[in-house]
């Protein structure tokens, strides 16, 4: 089996432009403070709980819902190659658990392409999430960091 296909076929990729510099699309993804104004969906507060940004660090973000319920996020960072990628084990509790997110950006003049990618532990686990609605929870997450750019 090519490891290539199998791996494409348990990941969901969003891909977006930002009009934004890499710095400060980096400086986005990478302090607490920033995080906090756009980790979650339109309405929802996120409050960053750790955020120990370095290979082997931690991160854990809670989110109260209307319902009185949390959203947890929370992961492990594997990977950081600075203004490059950020790779990290996440769980997003209740929804989903044990995949991987790998954050990749690149220069392109004044904009910042972006490339995220949600890696499932198996396909099926995949399908599952995207009958979930994973590209409209991720869509309104990065709506909410394209609002933050441009206010920058």
């Amino acid at each position: 089996m090519n490891t290539s296909n199998e791996m494409n076929n348990r990941t969901i990729t969003i891909k977006r432009t930002f009009n934004a510099p890499i710095s400060l699309v980096w400086e986005a993804w990478t302090q607490s403070e920033h995080i906090a104004k756009w980790w979650s969906p339109k309405g929802i507060k996120t409050i960053v709980v750790t955020h120990d940004f370095k290979v082997g660090g931690k991160w854990k973000y809670i989110m109260p819902m209307p319902n009185g319920q949390e959203f947890i996020a929370e992961g492990e960072y594997t990977e950081i190659i600075e203004f490059e990628k950020i790779v990290s084990t996440a769980n997003f509790k209740p929804m989903t658990e044990g995949v991987e997110i790998h954050s990749l950006f690149r220069p392109n003049g004044d904009k910042t392409v972006f490339t995220f990618h949600v890696v499932h532990p198996t396909e099926e686990y995949k399908i599952q999430q995207e009958k979930m609605g994973i590209m409209n929870g991720w869509g309104s997450v990065f709506e909410r960091l394209d609002a933050l750019l441009k206010n920058k």
